[in-house]
């Protein structure tokens, strides 16, 4: 089902709305939550309320990429819960792994609200749209998707030290960019 279909089904507040978009994005979101916690029961309560809040939040809202919807409302809601304490230690997430080479370029401290701000938000999105298609894909999959370095090598049928040379490379032009933007790190 298309998500122009799934969108309607929301927008009328037909049930099955819920159960396709488990269907088509359940994995997605699967990915993305135990990439974040590190723990398969977890990562399973958080897209249970990823499904919840997408019917408590559509309408008001109607997404244009129902798809980036859905991975942000996880990404938070598994960020969240991280925060809490409610994901149990199983040695560094992918997200604690991928903060950690972000700090490189915008700096340690408080990683997570520099990416809040709207500023930052802006430049980053500017710096992404320089990047070439495989870059930029290669970059949002490592740090919005917190895919491994594995699935990512896996995905675009590179090898993984090409993977890291990519990312490497790509977090070193950010911070310039960064910086000839005047944001501080």
């Amino acid at each position: 089902m298309d998500d122009d279909k799934l969108l309607h089904l929301y927008l009328s507040r037909d049930e099955s709305a819920v159960d396709e978009s488990i269907e088509k994005y359940g994995a997605l979101c699967s990915s993305i939550a135990y990439n974040i916690l590190k723990d398969k029961q977890n990562a399973e309560e958080c897209v249970n309320d990823v499904f919840f809040n997408a019917w408590n939040s559509i309408p008001p809202q109607k997404p244009k990429k129902f798809s980036s919807y859905l991975a942000k409302i996880t990404r938070n809601l598994a960020i969240d819960s991280l925060r809490k304490g409610n994901a149990k230690k199983r040695g560094a997430s992918e997200y604690e792994i991928a903060l950690e080479e972000l700090g490189e370029c915008v700096g340690t401290d408080e990683v997570e609200q520099k990416f809040d701000e709207s500023t930052a938000l802006c430049a980053i999105n500017s710096f992404l749209e320089t990047l070439s298609a495989k870059k930029r894909n290669v970059f949002l999959r490592r740090y919005f998707y917190f895919d491994s370095i594995k699935e990512i090598s896996n995905r675009y049928g590179l090898k993984d030290s090409s993977v890291k040379m990519i990312l490497k490379r790509t977090r070193e032009s950010l911070k310039e960019f960064l910086e000839k933007e005047g944001i501080e790190i």
